[in-house]
Order: structure tokens, then sequence, then C-alpha cells
């Protein structure tokens, strides 16, 4: 247990550029705080002593904001950064390494009984205010993106965003942890899909007009339609966009 409280130590200020001196992140950093009295509440609970583990577990919560149950598995090198309103459940386990963000709820969806709560692989990254829910398994390396609702499996190496949670893959692509802004947006990518197929359509719909009037032209001149088709030239029709999609669409452009 003091291996895995040194590594939670340390793990700090490797992942938050805030922290300057040892002292400061002894005492003013709750994450580290919550989880170094859950690791106590936790051995005490698989000795099967009953209510003091949830007594240290509701006092963590009451100084720190961060909720986790005693029978959840946390492994070494967890670093839950500021940490206010997280709530981690009793059959919930998280690998070495994993980096969660205040607001992050890992949960059940019911009154089911036996493994009801996720399981996050080493180096997970879960954005603020995420959701994780359920019996799921979130492979090694996934980033959730901030305010994601997460109701399936991830495989390893993916980015997930949205709710519910759509995944994307970055295969071969190394990302930073805290390189929270390079989340890709998926909604905003299938509507600007969907706009480009309209203007297509839009297009050929607008060319097959002109072709039709030149040729109702041509046939009251009495010119042959194969002049015609020789002298057409094809033409691009322009849209009104409506100002709000564009602005949605700006920041992935």
């Amino acid at each position: 247990m003091l291996s895995s409280i040194i590594a939670d130590f340390r793990i700090i200020f490797d992942r938050d550029p805030a922290a300057r001196n040892w002292l400061e992140v002894l005492f003013c950093y709750p994450g580290l705080q919550a989880i170094t009295l859950h690791r106590v509440a936790h051995r005490i609970y698989n000795l099967g002593i009953p209510f003091f583990p949830r007594l240290i577990s509701h006092v963590a919560r009451f100084f720190t904001g961060i909720e986790i149950h005693p029978g959840a598995k946390i492994g070494t090198g967890v670093f839950i950064d500021h940490g206010m309103g997280v709530v981690i459940g009793e059959t919930a386990e998280v690998g070495d390494y994993s980096l969660i963000y205040q607001g992050v709820t890992l949960g059940g969806t019911g009154k089911e009984s036996g493994k009801r709560h996720p399981t996050l692989g080493k180096n997970v990254v879960v954005g603020a205010g995420a959701k994780v829910l359920g019996n799921l398994n979130i492979g090694n390396n996934v980033r959730i993106g901030a305010g994601s609702v997460v109701l399936r499996d991830v495989p390893s190496d993916c980015t997930v965003v949205g709710i519910p949670g759509r995944i994307v893959y970055q295969s071969g692509v190394r990302v930073d942890p805290l390189e929270h802004g390079n989340l890709p947006d998926s909604e905003a990518k299938v509507i600007r899909l969907l706009l480009d197929r309209i203007d297509a359509l839009e297009q050929q719909v607008q060319a097959l007009q002109e072709e039709k009037l030149k040729e109702r032209e041509l046939v009251a001149t009495g010119v042959s339609k194969t002049t015609a088709n020789s002298d057409y030239n094809e033409t691009h029709s322009c849209y009104l966009k409506d100002k709000e999609i564009e602005e949605f669409l700006g920041g992935t452009m």
C-alpha cells in the first residue's frame, strides 16, 4: 500500500504543471488525499470489517468532495485532478496511471447485483463531467472526452466523445493525455459530410435544369442536340448556409 501511495504522490508532478512543491501537493490536493484514505478503507474492507470502511469513505467525501466506495479497486499512480463531484462505485476498477477529472462518475445503471460498475484499463483519461455507466470494459490508453456518456465497451487506443459516447480510432497516433483540446468532434464531421453531399446534389440539379433549358431553346431555334452538348459549360450553384451551422463547424475546419 505504501508503494502505491508514493506512486500516487509522484505522478502528480508529471500530470499537473501547477504542482510546485511536495508540501503543497501533500496538503492541497484533494485527489491525493481521497485516494490515500481510500487505500486505507479498501484494506479494512477486504478484511471484512463492517462500518469503518464506509465511515472513512464518508469522511473523505466530506473533506474532498470525492466519493470512492471502499470496495472499488484503484490502481497504482492514479491521479484525480481537482476531483470535486467524482463518484466511483463499489465494483469499479481503475487501472494504473489513469487520470480522472472533476465531475466524473464511474457508476451503475440499475439495482443489479454483482459486477455493475466499469473497469478502466491502464493510462485511461476521463475528462471533466464524463459518465461511464454499467459493467463496461474500457481498454488501455483510452481518452474519454469531457461531458461524454459512455454506455458501451471501448477497445484500447481509442477516443470517445459525445452523448452517447462515440468511438473514434486513433491508430498509430500517440496523444498527450493533457491535450484535451485535441479531441475530434464527430458530430461536426458528420454535419460537414451531409452539407457537402447536399451541395453536390444541388449542383447536379442545377446542371440538369440548365441543360434542359438549353435543349428547349435549341429545339426552338432548330440547332441539333449534339451542338448544344459541345457548347455546354457546367456551372456551380451556391446556397446560403445557416449561420449557426457555420459557427458550429468553425472549430473543426
